[in-house]
């Protein structure tokens, strides 16, 4: 069974012209006709950056795809109808048996919460699990969060996200001492994939477990206005 499986940071689906437009988000998931998508930077309800919508809702029922939401942030706010929430989710043209969301351990109050959202689906007759985290900045959490991912992960495992680091770094080669880097494997170019309109860092990235074959790999530059980041998109075959 072939499928394509992305990665995509949506910067809460404001492009690099500051204009907040979830259909252009849209659009560029339709034209690559992925099956699975890890997104980050997604907002719920979150503020007037995104008009609180609850932007999984709304993509998931544009594409009629299957969801979930995993919060890396929750503010209370005595005002607002709902809990305004900030974090990471997955699109599935396949069902999703379980999800779960785990949040990180925090560090310091004014450092930016991050968690990792976890989904099982059935592929091929193969139960797989999808994860999908924005690591943080900070070198120290980082490395936590890098081993929280590598000690609890299922196999076989498929690992997405904006992982804020750069590729063949100490951080790095800890991963794929237990998964594979698709970029690595079957990548022909730099891989960059931020800043969108001239891209020139690898932050975004797709890891598998040995049990699953890696086909092909690209960044997806064709509509670079839609966010910050480019798209990372595999075939795999499970």
């Amino acid at each position: 069974m072939y499928i394509k499986i992305m990665t995509y940071n949506i910067h809460h689906g404001e492009g690099i012209d500051k204009k907040l437009d979830l259909n252009r988000i849209s659009d560029v998931i339709t034209k690559s006709n992925a099956d699975i998508i890890g997104l980050n930077e997604v907002d719920k309800h979150f503020s007037k950056r995104s008009d609180y919508v609850d932007q999984m809702d709304f993509l998931a029922n544009k594409l009629n795809y299957y969801y979930a939401f995993g919060p890396s942030l929750s503010l209370k706010s005595k005002k607002e109808r709902f809990i305004p929430e900030y974090g990471n989710g997955i699109l599935s043209r396949f069902p999703l048996q379980t999800s779960h969301n785990h949040l990180f351990d925090k560090g310091p109050c004014f450092i930016e919460g991050r968690a990792i959202l976890e989904a099982t689906i059935e592929l091929n007759q193969k139960l797989v699990n999808v994860y999908v985290t924005h690591l943080s900045l900070s070198p120290n959490l980082h490395k936590k969060q890098s081993d929280f991912i590598i000690r609890k992960a299922k196999k076989p495992a498929i690992i997405l996200g904006d992982w804020n680091m750069k590729g063949l770094s100490k951080r790095w080669k800890k991963i794929v001492e237990e998964y594979e880097d698709v970029w690595e494997t079957a990548g022909n170019t730099s891989g960059f994939t931020y800043p969108s309109k001239k891209p020139r860092k690898r932050l975004d990235y797709i890891f598998v477990s040995e049990d699953i074959k890696i086909i092909d790999v690209q960044v997806i530059d064709s509509f670079p206005l839609a966010s910050d980041h480019l798209p990372l998109m595999a075939t795999l075959a499970i």
